[in-house]
């Protein structure tokens, strides 16, 4: 563990876009990657007949995404910048793997968009902009790569940034002028050192800008918040749930609650990259042994409090929502999947209390029929199944989600308010 402060970084982006050759490289620059491995993975790459891919395997290290090319599960990476350690959340850009970006996003404190300069603002960039918007992601960097595919054109540059300008103004997104970076991930222009193939710009490399990032603030005084990621049995401790603490603190010796399953427990061993720890803070992904829990008590989608303040179980929720896509209309009676910090439940939509307009927050129509794509709305949502969910102005970390119907993702989300069961 470094003694800097620690910020999760996400990268995120449209497939095919240079996120993973991104992520490669930043490891590679900051020394987190040795120049041995890299020059093992180009060797590979070349006898695959994927030259140019080495930077990509050193994230992707498992085999089947090697074979496909694509990303698949959030692989998290460690690097330091002169200022912080980071966590990167790479995720990924394919389209059936959106729920994991949902997760993933939800984990990260800022993010990287990444956009080609060769293709501009796709599908999936909205998609991605949209959900790190809606998920709480504080700052954005965004990184034009592959400048060397349009031979370090100024003027390519500057119609991609207006795309993304475009786009980020629409999900009322703010950022700075230089927040954009026209970067070649596999060159390594603008990454770590000012390229001379971009005289144009002169604004501040990517790791520059990483180091500028606002500090995180730790979160309020809000009770522990732990979603459970998954639930593991190791021989000789027992069962083992594995998750990223939200907001407060664990201690060994604390009386735990795991909602909506409703089982508690003592807290006998937390453990932090493979060391056991006394205690365990806001963003520490951790595994934890609970006496007296046994690995059918608990499941995915948990939520891990006090004992004494347990997470709250919502027999039904009020939320806004904006809505992305949708083919038709959407109207009351309407049940597709949530997917809210680690778990995924259908849920019904009851009402449809009022329609809001996206720029100003006003409201529109009180109780409409229906809404559809481009609206905002405030919805009363009934779970089909338990579901810890928190009000987003109490708990913001547990407070957001987003809404999948026919593999792809409709709307976003926020919960305004909690009746509990």
């Amino acid at each position: 563990m470094s003694d800097k402060p620690h910020q999760n970084l996400a990268i995120i982006g449209h497939v095919d876009h240079g996120k993973s050759t991104l992520v490669g490289r930043l490891l590679f620059e900051t020394g987190s990657v040795p120049e041995h491995v890299i020059e093992q993975h180009r060797q590979e790459a070349e006898e695959k007949g994927k030259g140019g891919f080495e930077f990509a395997y050193v994230m992707d290290n498992l085999a089947e995404e090697r074979e496909r090319g694509v990303t698949i599960d959030i692989a998290h990476q460690e690097f330091d910048t002169d200022k912080y350690y980071f966590t990167i959340v790479d995720c990924p850009g394919h389209r059936d793997f959106v729920k994991n970006m949902i997760t993933g996003a939800s984990q990260a404190d800022n993010a990287v968009l990444v956009v080609a300069a060769d293709d501009g603002v796709a599908p999936q960039t909205q998609e991605h902009v949209f959900l790190a918007r809606t998920l709480g992601i504080n700052e954005l960097i965004i990184g034009i790569n592959k400048m060397d595919v349009v031979d370090y054109s100024e003027d390519s540059y500057k119609e991609v940034v207006d795309e993304v300008n475009k786009l980020l103004n629409q999900v009322q997104f703010q950022v700075s002028d230089d927040s954009f970076i026209p970067i070649s991930a596999f060159e390594g222009d603008n990454i770590a050192e000012a390229s001379d193939n971009t005289p144009w710009y002169d604004g501040r490399t990517l790791l520059e800008s990483l180091n500028d990032l606002p500090e995180t603030e730790e979160p309020s005084d809000a009770p522990l918040r732990l979603p459970i990621q998954d639930v593991y049995t190791i021989s000789g401790i027992g069962t083992v749930p594995v998750g990223r603490l939200e907001t407060g603190t664990m201690n060994v010796g604390d009386n735990v609650s795991f909602q909506p399953s409703d089982v508690s427990g003592e807290v006998k061993t937390i453990e932090m990259h493979h060391e056991e720890v006394p205690s365990a803070g806001p963003g520490d992904n951790v595994g934890f042994n609970v006496r007296g829990i046994g690995k059918d008590d608990i499941r995915r989608g948990d939520v891990c409090g006090p004992a004494d303040d347990p997470p709250s179980v919502a027999e039904t929720f009020q939320a806004q929502i904006i809505v992305m896509q949708h083919p038709s209309v959407i109207t009351a009676g309407y049940t597709p999947v949530f997917h809210a910090h680690t778990s995924q439940v259908a849920c019904t939509i009851e009402s449809i209390d009022k329609k809001m307009d996206p720029s100003s927050g006003e409201v529109s129509e009180e109780n409409p029929d229906f809404i559809q794509s481009g609206d905002a709305a405030v919805v009363t949502i009934r779970p089909q199944k338990p579901l810890s969910i928190e009000p987003a102005s109490e708990i913001p970390e547990l407070g957001s989600f987003a809404i999948r119907d026919m593999g792809q993702t409709i709307a976003a989300g926020k919960v305004l308010s909690v009746s509990e069961k």
